[in-house]
């Protein structure tokens, strides 16, 4: 996950709808929108993409808000009803695949399998019975993957991980971003799935915590790829990150063995 303030999303009233602190809805997918609200919305694409790019040329640093807000020709104002920061606008692809993910986990039917071929199908650990916590958090995961479908998602991801890499003012606000999120999924599983043993709170917070480390080795994995790698080389190396969670919590801690 990859801020100090409420993640961007279009403001369709002036104001933002977002509570602050808490992580911004999904964007909807611009054909099921009015006029206006298109036009939003390629607004806040516009500004991501040169922000990116400014930031990418110049570094984070080299590049002011008011250079940014030249250069798609909108003002200050319009900036900020869409994002809270700079950071917050050059780690909005990350975060808007963070917001699907809490969009599907709220609507997400507890305790069936996930999609065949997902960590949750057939033949899963889940069983044919249902599914377990980290299964259902990994299918929404791959859910919200699927709903990325703008052709340019992927390179903006990538740009955003290597300047993240590099700047620690958009590292600290990832983190920020990533804690807000996992205890928004925490409290949609609160609501959503019978918790009766106290203990079963701690379960479901390392549950996500497990999760989040495996998205963030997947995704680091696929950043590093050769190439223009796509989504469904990020889902291929998701799938091993998933999947490699159960042994890890079995790792035997054998000594090395000393060089004479």
């Amino acid at each position: 996950m990859a801020t100090t303030g409420a993640p961007g999303t279009p403001d369709t009233s002036g104001a933002p709808d977002t509570p602050a602190g808490a992580p911004a809805a999904a964007p909807a997918p611009a054909e099921r929108l009015p006029l206006r609200e298109r036009k939003k919305l390629r607004t806040r694409q516009a500004l991501i993409d040169t922000a990116l790019e400014l930031f990418t040329e110049r570094g984070f640093d080299g590049a002011t808000l008011d250079e940014l807000c030249d250069a798609v020709e909108v003002s200050k104002r319009t900036f900020f009803r869409n994002f809270a920061s700079k950071e917050d606008v050059a780690m909005a692809p990350t975060q808007d695949l963070w917001a699907a993910f809490l969009d599907d986990l709220e609507t997400r039917e507890p305790g069936t399998p996930g999609a065949a071929g997902g960590p949750g199908g057939p033949g899963g650990p889940g069983g044919p019975g249902g599914e377990t916590v980290l299964e259902m958090l990994q299918a929404s995961v791959f859910a919200a993957l699927e709903r990325m479908t703008d052709e340019g998602w992927t390179r903006r991801v990538r740009l955003s991980r290597r300047l993240a890499a590099e700047t620690p003012s958009m590292d600290a606000h990832g983190l920020h971003f990533c804690d807000r999120t996992a205890r928004a999924a925490a409290e949609t599983l609160r609501h959503r799935l019978r918790v009766e043993d106290p203990r079963d709170d701690l379960r479901l917070r390392l549950a996500l915590d497990f999760l989040v480390a495996a998205c963030h080795y997947a995704m680091d994995t696929w950043v590093s790829l050769p190439g223009d790698p796509g989504r469904n080389a990020f889902a291929a190396e998701l799938g091993t990150a998933f999947a490699a969670i159960p042994g890890a919590l079995t790792l035997q801690a054998t000594p090395a063995t000393t060089a004479h």
